[in-house]
């Protein structure tokens, strides 16, 4: 039986929502092990004098629970 920790992450990107997932997680890989599902729970863009600045995705991500011995 395994038991999964879910954490929220931010990722922002000057291009696309997709690169901005890709960042979160690249990111999140880095200091994570078995991560196992990503979901997107809100897509948004941040806007200067009314262009697109960047993309903004938060990102719900689920990774295996590890017990410290």
């Amino acid at each position: 039986m395994s038991v999964y920790s879910i954490i929220e992450l931010v990722g922002t990107s000057p291009t696309s929502w997709e690169d901005a997932t890709q960042r979160a997680l690249a990111t999140a890989c880095r200091t994570l092990e078995d991560l196992r599902v990503a979901e997107v729970i809100k897509q948004d863009v941040t806007v200067e004098n009314g262009k697109i600045t960047s993309f903004r995705v938060r990102l719900n991500i689920s990774f295996k629970y590890h017990e410290r011995a």
